[in-house]
């Protein structure tokens, strides 16, 4: 008796053993070769984001580098089965003055591009964007304060017709007037929505041009979301704290 107890036990935890590695297989594969979450901690890419949202970036999208495995070895360089974004793509990507940093901004300029900003007007190779003045913006501050503010919003139409919004916190900002990027071969322009308050493309010291390499995937749609300040592992709060109309909605 207790030898066939022993041997049921051990089977039984080797059993388990199998199923916990089988999990973590099946989990590496799809992060690595499918879909990653991330979640939004600042408020760049408002009102497309919001602070609290968790979203799946789909990796296959753009290809695979070596920022797609876990931990990013340098076991290769370039991409494999590379497609490369278009303009108007939201998109995740390794920051190229500190690649441990993911960002999140919107794909604006291609390989070749000459982006610049007149009066807070985008300029795509000499032409302006077109843009449309939408009801203001009132919800949680995306300029910076903690509270509830109400800011000009936009919708910008870019030449392949993707359209989005965009917010402008204040007249004339420092990126709201620059000179002339042209984007180098291999590299992409970004920018975020919250144009006043995002650290992009434009800071040339800080993120500056993006190379194909350095974007990890797009971002599809969000799987969760609860308001700024709130916790995601106090359940208690969810009936109040999540943002239950933002959950599976597509990023666009």
């Amino acid at each position: 008796m207790s030898v066939t107890s022993g041997t049921k036990s051990e089977s039984g935890i080797g059993e388990t053993i199998r199923v916990v590695i089988h999990a973590l297989i099946i989990a590496l594969v799809i992060r690595t070769f499918l879909f990653q979450p991330f979640n939004i901690p600042s408020g760049s890419m408002k009102a497309t984001l919001l602070v609290g949202d968790y979203l799946f970036v789909s990796k296959y999208s753009y290809g695979y580098s070596h920022y797609s495995i876990p931990f990013s070895p340098p076991i290769f360089s370039g991409r494999i089965f590379g497609s490369e974004p278009n303009r108007g793509d939201v998109v995740v990507f390794r920051l190229p003055k500190d690649d441990s940093t993911d960002y999140i901004k919107r794909v604006i300029g291609l390989p070749g591009d000459r982006i610049q900003m007149r009066e807070g007007l985008l300029y795509i190779n000499d032409k302006p964007v077109v843009r449309e003045r939408l009801p203001d913006y009132v919800g949680e501050d995306p300029c910076g304060s903690d509270a509830t503010a109400r800011v000009k919003r936009w919708k910008e139409t870019l030449p392949n017709n993707v359209s989005y919004e965009t917010l402008d916190c204040v007249d004339n900002g420092f990126y709201d007037n620059t000179n002339v990027y042209t984007v180098p071969p291999g590299n992409f322009f970004m920018m975020g929505d919250n144009r006043d308050n995002s650290t992009d493309s434009r800071v040339l010291s800080a993120v500056g041009y993006v190379p194909f390499q350095n974007i990890i995937g797009r971002a599809q749609m969000i799987f969760f979301s609860i308001a700024e300040g709130e916790h995601a592992w106090q359940i208690w709060r969810w009936p109040t704290a999540v943002r239950w109309s933002r959950i599976f909605s597509i990023v666009r």
